[in-house]
């Protein structure tokens, strides 16, 4: 059970990367610092896309729509937060 607690946090702190990755690529987008037409750009900002919108779907269903500002990353990474420092530990306690 130890086993696929470490597998889970170490996959959580992928995603975690994966999202932080893609707010700084968004907001490098948005601020002209990179273009959308360079075919590496694309690729990764449609791979993250392919990799995180599973993950925001259930939040974005829950959440008001506020325009412009997405918040489902920040509530993912939050759930993300309070499994790895809360759940997590307290489970590797009580199977150890």
């Amino acid at each position: 059970m130890q086993i696929l607690l470490e597998i889970l946090d170490i996959l959580l702190t992928v995603v975690t990367w994966f999202i932080i990755i893609q707010i700084v690529l968004s907001w490098l987008i948005s601020f002209n610092v990179v273009s959308m037409q360079n075919d590496l750009v694309r690729q990764l900002v449609e791979s993250l896309h392919r990799i995180t919108e599973p993950i925001y779907r259930p939040v974005r269903k829950i959440m008001p729509d506020l325009g412009m500002i997405d918040l489902a990353p920040m509530v993912v990474l939050l759930l993300i937060m309070i499994v790895q420092r809360s759940i997590i530990p307290r489970l590797w306690v009580q199977f150890a």
